[in-house]
């Protein structure tokens, strides 16, 4: 029987995120500017949302908190995710005003993943995608909220991209070929993620990035990095291993549910301002300036 405290995937990430330091780099460095493009728009920071699902009403507000964190995106102008929901509830959160990205379950029920792409679309979403990460559970194919999921072979997913006038993301790549083969398929964007841990031993989303980075040189493949996201310097690190931008997480629940949108502005607005310091400090006036030049890595 394995270990499962040596085997969880989150305590591997995070031991791996905290080896990872930086050498100041002071003179001639300016305040900077931590504003970016994603898919071709400009964004406050490359701080986004997660794609969450099934929230609830938190302390009795009259707001779901996947409402209340999109207005919170809205707000702050970042980019915003949701994840497996029907398709009335995407519409409330479309009427939000937040750039939303809508990433469809792979459902056993194909018909479904293509009214939800093709509702989302219609409703306005900024892009759209999959959530690959959450085919497989430990009996066989994942049912998730009682709905069951389905292997998704590369032909399915070209005829999802190519059915979509919106950017494609798939979400929980975690190696080079499943990441050149989203780009072969078309798709716009990848999530570089291990869902919270899913897969026992998966290697850190930050550890394999430059592989990743290296594989879609020249490919038109934007990147995003999830797991484990939970300040300023850990967004850094990401941009710095080769994503263009990161996602927050559970890290982010405990303000949503304590104080809604106001929270989620705090706690992000906090991150952000934690993202320029470090820059500062180590000499990046630009986040698409950032490389890994100023990591020093004490892990081997």
């Amino acid at each position: 029987m394995q270990n499962t405290r040596l085997s969880d995937a989150n305590i591997i990430n995070e031991r791996y995120m905290d080896s990872i330091l930086f050498k100041e780099r002071l003179i001639d460095s300016q305040k900077a500017d931590i504003s970016t493009r994603f898919l071709g728009e400009e964004f406050t920071m490359p701080v986004f949302m997660p794609a969450f699902s099934h929230l609830g009403n938190m302390n009795g507000r009259e707001l779901t908190g996947l409402e209340e964190y999109s207005i919170a995106a809205k707000e702050l102008g970042i980019l915003n995710f949701v994840g497996m929901m029907e398709n009335d509830m995407f519409e409330r959160i479309v009427k939000t005003g937040a750039k939303t990205v809508r990433i469809v379950k792979p459902y056993a029920d194909n018909g479904k993943v293509r009214d939800q792409l093709q509702f989302a679309e219609a409703a306005g979403a900024f892009a759209v995608g999959m959530d690959i990460d959450h085919i497989f559970g430990a009996k066989g194919y994942d049912i998730c909220v009682g709905e069951e999921m389905a292997a998704q072979t590369s032909e399915m997913l070209r005829s999802y991209i190519e059915a979509s006038k919106l950017p494609f993301i798939i979400k929980g790549v975690l190696s080079a070929s499943d990441a050149v083969k989203c780009a072969d398929l078309g798709a716009k964007a990848i999530i570089v993620s291990h869902h919270h841990g899913r897969l026992p031993y998966a290697v850190p989303p930050m550890m394999v990035l430059p592989e990743i980075r290296k594989a879609l040189e020249g490919r038109g493949v934007e990147i995003i990095v999830d797991c484990g996201i939970a300040s300023g310097a850990d967004v850094y690190k990401a941009l710095a291993l080769g994503a263009d931008a990161a996602a927050v997480g559970r890290s982010m629940m405990p303000y949503l549910e304590k104080d809604g949108v106001q929270g989620v502005k705090d706690f992000v607005t906090a991150v952000g301002e934690e993202l320029r310091y470090v820059m500062s400090f180590t000499g990046f006036a630009k986040t698409e300036d950032i490389d890994s030049s100023a990591l020093v890595f004490t892990r081997t």
